[in-house]
């Protein structure tokens, strides 16, 4: 089986050398490289070819953000997962805007992290479940009104699935319609949210409470 591979992105270096053995462990990935900030990690995919990409938000010089931005353009094919620790909510859109395809808290138990990584990998999006509950109540403090889309039951029925990080397929098969029915809906959810991709579609819904969590 060809293995996953992977490249860290943090500033640090203890961190890094700790996750690199976790993932190493396990048969389906590789640490192909890791970089301290956006910087190297732009030097590193000049000549490597990663899979996945974790990368930490606050970091010196160039921050994840602008590096996930950098990066895409350099590899659109790039999956960046974004590291992240409370408090840095704010930061969330911003990471999504600039590509990133899930959120995994640093300190997620090493499990989540290989659930993350395959579901990212087979093109899917991924937001840890502790994290997704601490931005709900971050919003519910702030006290947001947005007006949601509107929406017809089947499009929430489908928005539901791809929040459960179902491929377009698997939601196909749930629902017992086409592939290309489902492909339709998720372009109207994109376009009715104003989203850029799936995991801005995932934010959007949490914050306008279209799905629960």
């Amino acid at each position: 089986m060809e293995k996953i591979k992977i490249v860290i992105v943090d500033d640090h270096q203890l961190f890094r050398n700790g996750l690199k053995i976790l993932l190493n462990s396990f048969r389906e990935f590789e640490v192909i490289g890791e970089a301290s900030n956006g910087v190297e990690f732009i030097d590193v995919i000049k000549f490597t070819f990663p899979d996945i990409v974790l990368m930490d938000i606050n970091m010196p010089e160039v921050d994840g953000i602008e590096a996930t931005r950098r990066g895409l353009k350099l590899n659109p094919d790039l999956k960046i997962i974004a590291l992240s620790m409370y408090g840095e909510e704010d930061y969330y859109y911003k990471m999504v805007d600039s590509g990133a395809k899930g959120f995994l808290l640093k300190d997620s138990d090493i499990n989540e992290v290989r659930e993350a990584i395959l579901t990212v990998n087979k093109g899917g999006s991924f937001f840890s479940q502790e994290l997704l509950h601490h931005v709900i109540q971050k919003i519910k403090h702030r006290e947001q009104e947005v007006k949601a889309a509107n929406l017809s039951k089947r499009e929430k029925e489908i928005l539901e699935k791809i929040c459960e990080g179902l491929s377009n397929q698997e939601i196909a098969d749930a629902l017992f319609i086409s592939k290309r029915t489902v492909d339709k809906h998720r372009a109207n959810l994109l376009s009715k949210t104003n989203s850029k991709n799936t995991a801005s579609l995932i934010l959007y819904s949490i914050k306008n409470k279209l799905i629960e969590v």
